[in-house]
């Protein structure tokens, strides 16, 4: 793989005819940049698809390719990709029901609309994994059927279908009606009572830690009902019983459902789980006196999580954001406050309920400058990105707060050249807001030649296009590939510069993750 082709795969302004030469010579690396580009002509995407055929399952899903583009013997996965798209012919669906590659035959089992004969020989299909592929996506009168299948894994993936009728996934938590499994996929390998140890040492084994099975099924069982708890079409009658159920990741599964009655909510909330608490407090479904009394709970998580529920009170959100460490972040409640609570919350004597309301990013002109020029260095750094700030107010900020707020300031979509420029004047250099300034659209050449020093800034830098282009040239030989790549993808990249990138030899190099 060649990182400055890659780079270049993914330049905005490289020209058609270097894209054509591109694709004539690229991997898959370089292949899944090309797919990205909206530029692609049709012609184009069936050239690259035919070259490296992953790429065509991004085009396919993508709607750059037709089934007119795709041959399904040579082009499987893009056939697949299309038939998942419901862009796909029926004959193809049928000729891949036979694939002797079962990972063909299980994507196909996930695709919509399939046809009833296609269907129908899916859910007889030797593999088990093809057959519970079918029943996690299938229409509702399949799920039907395959609820009452043999195999203990088909039932735990029709449980997690939210097309599965909901009398079928009733039938499947209590059993009523349903003959008992025959088979699961430990009695399938070993012989029983079984209990798969989470140290296997053995490289061929996909058996998940602790599976085990005495004749009862009893991990996949357990899985499944955690699946059916978990689903939102399973009624709320047939799970609310769980809330008592000695395992607790069956009581967990249900504190999260917005249909749980009042009566297994309160069961749950004296629930030893903290983590289940919390998920419980942050659920809309718990009534006011079980709020007010989740927000006395000594656990900080649960307190977080009653903080994120919608439905909270003011009076008890302000109360949590005294005692509870919320973080930088949006709270619901917040985001749906009406303008005379904005007004309440604005006047707030605690600086932890006025930073949560500077998290908002649509507040009227008189609320965000009001909060612009609080006393409180954590208010100001909610609300310095906010829209409509003007560079005024970003230097009075920055003046009065300094590193505390300036990251924030950098970031906002209104800063101006000449204020990031201030930004990068900062001693000592703050390393947050070069990052931040490095990829603002309005930075000027002078502030991402200074960003350039810092190596966490320096690729975000690298691929600005306000970047010299001489500069951009130079950092093509950079030490640092995640630097050469972006600075091959950067739209100011001359295009001599280009051309001499294609005429290169490849060099087998690898890639680092992103930053």
């Amino acid at each position: 793989m060649n990182h400055l082709l890659c780079g270049l795969a993914a330049n905005p302004a490289l020209p058609s005819e270097l894209v054509d030469r591109l694709i004539a010579v690229a991997d898959a690396d370089v292949a899944h940049d090309l797919a990205g580009r909206a530029d692609l002509s049709r012609a184009q995407a069936v050239a690259l698809a035919s070259r490296v055929e992953e790429s065509g399952v991004r085009l396919a899903y993508e709607g750059r390719l037709t089934a007119a583009d795709v041959d399904p013997v040579a082009q499987p996965d893009v056939a697949l990709a299309l038939l998942d798209e419901g862009a796909g012919s029926p004959e193809w669906a049928r000729l891949l029901a036979a694939d002797p590659l079962v990972e063909h035959r299980e994507k196909l089992a996930a695709c919509p609309g399939l046809p009833p004969d296609v269907a129908e020989a899916l859910a007889q299909d030797a593999d088990v994994r093809v057959v519970a592929e079918l029943a996690l996506w299938a229409a509702p009168d399949v799920a039907a059927r395959l609820a009452g299948h043999p195999h203990a894994e088909v039932r735990r993936a029709v449980a997690t279908n939210e097309a599965t009728p909901s009398d079928v996934l009733a039938a499947l938590v209590t059993g009523e009606g349903l003959p008992s499994a025959r088979r699961c996929l430990v009695c399938d390998r070993e012989e029983t009572p079984f209990t798969h140890s989470p140290h296997c040492a053995r490289p061929d084994c996909d058996l998940l830690p602790g599976a085990s099975c005495d004749g009862s099924h009893e991990s996949t069982v357990h899985a499944m009902l955690w699946a059916a708890l978990e689903n939102p079409a399973t009624p709320a009658a047939a799970v609310a019983g769980f809330a008592d159920h000695p395992s607790m990741l069956l009581r967990w599964a249900l504190a999260a459902r917005p249909d749980l009655p009042p009566e297994a909510c309160a069961r749950l909330s004296e629930d030893p789980a903290p983590g289940l608490r919390a998920d419980l407090a942050e659920n809309p479904a718990i009534d006011d006196s079980l709020i007010r009394a989740l927000a006395g709970d000594a656990d900080p998580d649960v307190r977080r999580g009653l903080a994120h529920n919608p439905r909270v009170p003011l009076d008890v959100l302000t109360d949590l954001a005294a005692t509870t460490r919320i973080g930088t972040t949006l709270l619901p409640r917040i985001a749906s406050a009406t303008a005379a609570e904005v007004e309440e919350l604005v006047r707030s004597p605690q600086a932890a309920v006025r930073m949560l309301l500077a998290q908002r990013r649509d507040l009227p002109a008189g609320i965000r400058d009001a909060l612009a020029v609080d006393p409180d260095a954590k208010v100001v750094k909610s609300v310095a990105a906010h829209p409509g700030l003007s560079a005024a107010q970003l230097h009075a900020m920055v003046d009065r707060h300094g590193v505390r707020v300036i990251a924030g300031a950098a970031a906002n979509p209104d800063a101006t050249p000449a204020f990031l420029e201030h930004v990068i004047r900062q001693r000592p250099p703050v390393r947050k807001a070069l990052r931040e300034v490095a990829r603002h659209p309005h930075a000027s050449a002078p502030a991402l030649l200074a960003c350039l020093a810092d190596d966490r800034a320096r690729p975000f830098a690298a691929g600005h296009p306000a970047l010299p282009p001489q500069v951009v040239v130079d950092l093509l030989t950079d030490t640092d590939e995640q630097v050469a790549e972006a600075a091959a993808a950067n739209p100011s990249l001359p295009l001599t510069a280009m051309r001499e990138l294609l005429a290169r030899p490849p060099s087998p190099v690898l890639r680092h993750p992103p930053v």
